[in-house]
């Protein structure tokens, strides 16, 4: 199996409307349910494996969690006029210093949870028209409005769902 196609190398298009921002949600809102999936029944020795320097499952769940306060941070940006949404810290300190396999699965998946449910809760509260607010990207340098900002965030979510799947069948789990 090829390993995933790097984050950082991906290229984004946001041609779709403003209108679509429910079903954009919708994906954002079924992701912890689609973690939780897929790693229920899964040894904790297995989710808290390494390969090759890469994050663990769980570490990978943890991670999620940790860049809920970024995505919340980006609509507060675009919804207060800046220019440029505030950059993403490339190097992932904060996931990698909280020991994410330290905890449980339960404890990490309950905690990206109540993470996401508060951006949710950030985005339902919004209203038609803040989901064509724009910024822009500081990476991609691409102008996006808050809908898009929301698709790229559940395009994240969905590169490291399937990373998780990937390591899954890496470990026979």
């Amino acid at each position: 199996m090829p390993a995933a196609w790097p984050w950082y190398e991906r290229t984004f298009t946001f041609d779709f409307p403003t209108e679509k921002y429910p079903d954009v949600i919708e994906r954002l809102r079924g992701t912890p349910a689609r973690v939780e999936e897929l790693i229920r029944n899964v040894p904790t020795t297995a989710l808290t494996q390494k390969f090759g320097g890469t994050w663990s499952i769980q570490e990978n769940v943890g991670h999620l969690g940790d860049t809920e306060q970024l995505w919340s941070g980006r609509v507060e940006d675009m919804l207060g006029g800046a220019a440029v949404m505030r950059p993403v810290d490339v190097t992932n300190a904060k996931t990698q210093l909280a020991d994410h396999n330290a905890l449980s699965s339960a404890e990490v998946t309950a905690r990206f949870r109540r993470q996401r449910m508060g951006l949710v809760r950030q985005l339902d509260a919004l209203s038609a028209a803040d989901f064509a607010r724009t910024s822009i990207h500081p990476r991609t340098q691409l102008r996006m409005r808050i809908v898009d900002l929301c698709a790229f965030a559940a395009e994240h979510d969905d590169y490291h769902l399937a990373r998780i799947s990937e390591l899954r069948r890496m470990l026979n789990a």
